[in-house]
């Protein structure tokens, strides 16, 4: 932990994590605020759920683009027009009366224009510590994110039962205009420019760690959203159960960060971390008991962080600073699909069999986690000893003969 103390005294670190974490934290609670929302004044949950997958559309869209502009216009100017349309967007939503098709069509550009608050922070991060404080950093970042998704879900879900949906929706809104105010009026944004890339869009993708990071945060969100799928399925009518458990399993992810956040990143790091989700998913299908399903969610836990964390360090290490944005928009992509994905499968297996289906499920897609960690191991690379920031931009400079 005097490590992470280190780091955080840094200059400029504490303040930065800080206020992406604010600018994020409507990330927790927008799509639950939504499907309340839209439930409330449709009756509908499956119009509400047309309305969800509306705004999950348009964020996995817009992930590498609105990064790709950051370094043509700037990542204040992306910033600033982004947050006002989706404030905006949220807004429509939660004040104007539409028909379901209307509804899809707002949602689509709130997705479209959610703030790309993450590629840039993970852009500014190898700017701001030296080589050796990298890879602690993304993990303190992996492991603190976890605080959203223990707080902002249970906090929009008390809003919405106590107030009413519209302000939910409107506490969204200030929040989120609150938050993206303080992380872009945060000096690094000033004193760090993303070169504009030369490449076309999605070339990044050829990369085999830009690719194989999409790839397994797709296979890792994947299994973390057919389990949320199958905790809410299970207390259906528990009451705090499937918030507490839930909580568990963020607290599982937290710990994991924090402890693993110091080891050195090779080869194999991906397996074994993901060879941990996939043992505590495995347990979750002895038995539903809480106590049980608990323990089993609290090991499963222990291994995201620090997968998230390997996924973040390969990609800034791989990369040219100025398509540093674009590809961390691409791996935000993989995981809005493998979250769309698994919890898709989930219901599916939770209509034919029951809440058992979910997990087994989540257990399908961290095995599946494994496997491609291990069978394309030589695509991950040994960052032991190694510089995980950025490859700097080179370009031919003219000289007098």
């Amino acid at each position: 932990m005097a490590g992470y103390r280190d780091l955080l005294r840094t200059p400029g670190v504490g303040r930065i994590m800080a206020a992406q974490l604010t600018a994020r934290f409507p990330n927790g609670m927008t799509s639950l605020a939504i499907l309340l929302h839209i439930e409330h004044v449709t009756g509908s949950y499956g119009a509400a759920g047309l309305v969800l997958a509306a705004t999950s559309v348009g964020q996995a869209v817009a992930g590498p683009v609105t990064s790709r502009w950051m370094g043509a216009w700037g990542m204040r100017k992306v910033l600033i027009l982004t947050t006002l349309i989706c404030a905006a967007a949220i807004s429509v939503l939660a004040l104007v009366p539409l028909v379901v098709p209307g509804y899809m069509a707002v949602a689509l550009l709130a997705g479209l224009s959610t703030p790309p608050v993450q590629p840039a922070v993970r852009t500014i991060y190898p700017k701001m510590v030296n080589s050796r404080q990298l890879t602690p950093l993304f993990s303190l970042d992996a492991s603190l994110q976890e605080i959203i998704w223990i707080i902002a879900p249970v906090l929009i879900t008390f809003i919405a039962t106590q107030a009413g949906t519209v302000p939910a929706l409107v506490c969204i809104v200030v929040i989120l205009l609150a938050g993206c105010s303080w992380f872009i009026a945060s000096p690094e944004l000033g004193r760090v420019r993303i070169p504009r890339s030369r490449r076309r869009i999605g070339k990044v993708l050829t990369k085999p760690a830009v690719l194989l990071a999409t790839a397994t945060g797709f296979l890792l969100i994947g299994a973390t959203a057919a389990v949320e799928a199958g905790v809410v399925a299970t207390f259906d009518h528990g009451g705090l159960e499937a918030g507490l458990v839930l909580a568990v399993f963020s607290v599982g992810s937290l710990a994991g960060g924090l402890g693993f956040g110091h080891i050195p990143i090779g080869r194999w790091a991906m397996a074994r971390r993901f060879a941990i989700v996939a043992a505590g998913l495995a347990l979750t299908m002895v038995s539903l008991d809480i106590w049980w399903l608990g323990g089993s969610l609290l090991i499963a836990g222990v291994g995201i962080a620090p997968a998230l964390a390997v996924m973040f360090a390969m990609t800034s290490a791989s990369v040219k600073f100025s398509d540093t944005a674009e590809s961390f928009g691409w791996v935000g992509t993989g995981q809005l699909i493998g979250s769309a994905a698994g919890s898709a499968v989930a219901g599916f297996l939770i209509d034919g069999i029951g809440p058992q289906g979910a997990f087994i499920a989540g257990a399908a897609f961290a095995v599946a986690g494994v496997l491609v960690s291990v069978l394309f191991v030589r695509g991950f690379p040994d960052l032991r000893g190694k510089d995980a920031s950025p490859i700097p931009d080179t370009e031919p400079v003219s000289i007098v003969a």
